[in-house]
């Protein structure tokens, strides 16, 4: 039985801290925003600390953090790093901009604290299941020392090199799975406004090259009338493309490929449906 923190259990985090608590550990979670998950989670099993500072008596083996963007990840790391004991791992789950991860990363160095990158592949009901796929980016005595954590939510995982390495490497497939998830809403958009049948023109895709798990996870549920089948949201899909974008600035002909995605997500959030799912965004 392991001591384990988790900072961020919201849309994706509360699916990974599940399955932390279905491997018998110890969970320890701090409120944000939304309070239903953490309340969830609690009602689980997880004890909810109060402040950053109560995790210094918990004895943490290992500290997930799971949120939402660089800037958010830096600042709790700047809290948090200062009250954990350096026998703690972090493990973080957070997006980040190419260098994110790397500065990050340095934060914790500092107070001698050892540090991962896990950002994850899939989506809610993946982490609920425990089949996530895990990007590793850290030196390899700390990603052999994280391994028995990744095991809990991650159906598998693949060590890209040091800090950084992962970060790149999940922001290129989201550029694929975002852009895979553009082009399905154009089609389903399109096809609709054409009067074609929305389950022939499926049938016919999925013959094809065009088939993804975008087509897939869109059209199983559109067919159904449910918009809900692709669940990442407009603003952070505006938030990801950004990074994308700057990764991809020596690299003129993808980044204007991204820049077009990025635009139409945006477009999305400017009329008011940043909070809208990306499926949903086929009936705006």
């Amino acid at each position: 039985m392991k001591n384990i923190g988790f900072i961020g259990v919201g849309y994706m985090g509360y699916g990974i801290a599940k399955n932390i608590l279905k491997h018998k550990n110890n969970l320890f979670v701090i409120a944000n925003k939304n309070r239903k998950p953490i309340d969830k989670i609690v009602n689980e099993g997880a004890e909810e600390v109060k402040s950053f500072e109560a995790f210094s008596n918990k004895n943490l083996d290992v500290l997930i953090m799971c949120v939402t963007n660089t800037p958010i990840a830096k600042s709790i790391s700047e809290k948090i790093s200062k009250v954990l004991d350096s026998k703690t791992l972090i493990i973080d789950i957070t997006t980040h901009n190419k260098t994110g991860s790397i500065e990050t990363e340095q934060i914790f160095k500092s107070n001698n604290i050892n540090y991962i990158e896990c950002p994850v592949m899939g989506g809610p009901v993946q982490a609920e299941g425990g089949i996530l796929g895990g990007i590793v980016g850290g030196s390899v005595e700390n990603f052999k020392m994280g391994e028995q954590y990744l095991k809990m939510f991650c159906k598998d995982y693949f060590y890209f090199g040091p800090v950084g390495m992962g970060a790149k490497s999940k922001l290129l497939n989201n550029f694929l799975s975002l852009g895979n998830a553009a082009l399905v809403n154009h089609l389903a958009k399109s096809a609709t406004e054409l009067g074609l049948d929305l389950k022939k023109v499926f049938d016919v895709a999925k013959l094809g090259s065009g088939n993804s798990a975008a087509l897939n996870r869109v059209f199983d549920s559109l067919l159904k009338g449910d918009f809900t089948g692709f669940k990442f949201t407009a603003t952070n899909s505006v938030k990801d493309l950004s990074y994308i974008q700057d990764l991809l600035k020596d690299f003129p002909e993808a980044e204007k490929v991204a820049e077009v995605n990025k635009n139409y997500f945006q477009k999305a959030v400017d009329d008011g449906y940043g909070e809208n799912f990306i499926s949903e965004l086929i009936n705006k």
